[in-house]
């Protein structure tokens, strides 16, 4: 393991590319942008004839949770950019944790979604700090986001999200080895993940130097009022609560983490009103392991009725 620094003196490290070499259920090419002299990975596959839709995963996922949803909306037309965001997935990886805070992450995914000049605006698919990162960039660059739709995330201000989250707070900061594979199969109701699936999402992650943002992320939620995007969140709540775009909530009941937050998000969004908003009522955490295709049906067939 070789670290590198940024022009502006942050350290990181870059998973090897023959870690990816061996996933054959996510055939995709990497394209790559670079955002303060880190290297954000994504993938861009479609013709974009329908659309653009933007799919971006949380924790310690990486583009890998979408495989089931890109081929249906590609055939559908759909241009897909799934971004893995720094620290996770292809993308470069901060070996400091202190690195990682929720404002910057927003910063970045700003960023991300800005060098995309050909898209005029994007619909979004967001679940878990896909959520969190998204729902406040859409509140601070409107102007780049059309329709969303959200699963298994939430917008907290400084409040408990309950035990659920409590719990896997804390065995994220004790898991020893922190293995991700088993962690999504854990978390995914309908059926056990293969060998192959559980490689794939721990992949990223030769070793712990590569997990400063795993082991972080958890503790950057901001779920008392003392932590830091309080008045952030509560800012992209009220600037969220006057937009008017047609919000969509496909979410899976069967996750004791984030499953009860999904009345929350619709009772903020004015689009919400009057949507088919579905629930999955065994689908966990990981709700696009767990339901992919039917999300993107249910995702295509909404976007056929609204504009």
């Amino acid at each position: 393991m070789a670290t590198q620094t940024t022009p502006a003196g942050i350290e990181f490290v870059r998973t090897p590319d023959e870690r990816f070499d061996s996933i054959d259920d996510y055939p995709y090419e990497a394209h790559y942008v670079d955002i303060d002299g880190l290297r954000m990975a994504y993938v861009d596959e479609g013709t974009g004839t329908a659309g653009t839709v933007l799919l971006p995963h949380g924790e310690p996922t990486w583009g890998y949770l979408y495989r089931f949803m890109i081929p249906p909306l590609v055939d559908a037309g759909y241009r897909v950019i799934v971004p893995d965001l720094i620290g996770f997935g292809r993308s470069d990886k901060p070996v400091e944790r202190s690195v990682y805070t929720y404002n910057q992450h927003v910063a970045w995914m700003k960023a991300f979604v800005r060098s995309f000049d050909d898209v005029d605006r994007f619909d979004v698919f967001c679940q878990d700090w896909g959520g969190l990162i998204s729902l406040r960039c859409i509140a601070e660059m409107p102007e780049k986001y059309n329709r969303v739709v959200a699963g298994n995330t939430g917008l907290p201000i400084g409040e408990s999200l309950g035990p659920g989250f409590d719990f896997w707070l804390q065995i994220s900061q004790t898991m020893d080895p922190f293995d991700c594979g088993r962690l999504v199969d854990n978390t995914v109701n309908s059926r056990a993940l293969t060998d192959a699936e559980k490689a794939a999402y721990n992949a990223p992650f030769p070793d712990e130097t590569y997990m400063a943002c795993v082991r972080e992320f958890p503790c950057l939620v901001p779920i008392t009022p003392e932590h830091a995007s309080v008045a952030e969140n509560i800012a992209a709540r009220e600037a969220l609560a006057r937009r008017t775009e047609p919000f969509l909530a496909l979410w899976g009941k069967g996750d004791p983490v984030l499953g009860h937050l999904d009345e929350d998000l619709i009772a903020l969004f004015p689009g919400a009103a009057g949507q088919p908003h579905q629930e999955f009522r065994d689908g966990g955490h990981f709700i696009q392991d767990d339901e992919g295709p039917a999300l993107a049906a249910a995702m295509m067939a909404w976007f056929a009725t609204t504009s």
